[in-house]
């Protein structure tokens, strides 16, 4: 298994870390059986990607074995903003498993942070949904369950793509990363109902970006909620 080296995690802000700490400990009260966690949003660049990795870490924190698995074969960004640097040859993905090319060992990367693993997306494909659904991905899964603590999906906005609805099957519980006054009330409600129909239980909200004098954090989590009237819980 080749490390790769992550040269733009920055260092956390006191407020940061607290938000994390504070989003971690709700996750782990959640139960062991909450091990393989969604992630994803109503719309691109609400910070979804930037959470999961820095939540990652902050579990690397507390003693944990991380798996994070980008499963944004459209547009993903993670792998760029990470200013990932690999040892030798290409950086190798998702997609290149998915489509049989390369075995799962081999798109497996350990990274210069202990105890943080991760899965990058690959080379974009046309038919990221259609490759999602192949056996190839649900032993992904499973062999991230049996071998880590926890294992965090970044995925596609599931306000563009429904790739996030289909994972969700396979997954213990989502997380809705939300921008604070970005995402309408109707989109984020025709969110949660996909979510709700592919049967996986809501863990939760983080409200990120928040700004500064709302909650005194960058990000904020809570139980989810939003009614038919569009009233947030």
């Amino acid at each position: 298994m080749q490390t790769v080296r992550l040269e733009k995690i920055k260092k956390q802000s006191y407020a940061w870390q607290e938000s994390l700490r504070a989003l971690r400990t709700n996750l782990q009260f959640c139960g062991d059986d909450k091990k393989v966690i969604l992630f994803t949003s109503a719309m691109p660049d609400e910070g979804k990607s930037t959470v999961v990795v820095e939540l990652a870490r902050s579990l690397t924190e507390s003693g944990k074995k991380v798996l994070v698995i980008d499963t944004d074969m459209r547009k993903s960004v993670l792998a760029g903003r990470l200013r990932v640097k690999v040892n030798k040859g290409e950086l190798l993905g998702l997609s290149h498993y998915l489509s049989g090319q390369r075995p799962a060992g081999e798109v497996l990367y350990g990274t210069d942070v202990s105890g943080l693993f991760m899965v990058f997306a690959g080379p974009t494909v046309p038919n990221p949904t259609e490759i999602l659904e192949k056996e190839y991905f649900q032993r992904l899964i499973e062999f991230g369950r049996e071998t880590f603590d926890y294992v965090l999906i970044d995925t596609a906005p599931l306000g563009a793509a429904i790739d996030a609805a289909l994972i969700a099957k396979k997954c213990d519980g989502a997380v809705l990363v939300v921008e604070q006054k970005r995402a309408g009330r109707r989109l984020l409600q025709g969110v949660i109902r996909q979510l709700e129909l592919s049967e996986v239980k809501i863990l939760g909200v983080v409200l990120n970006k928040v700004k500064k004098g709302f909650h005194g954090y960058g990000s904020y989590y809570g139980q989810y909620g939003i009614d038919n009237k569009g009233r947030g819980e």
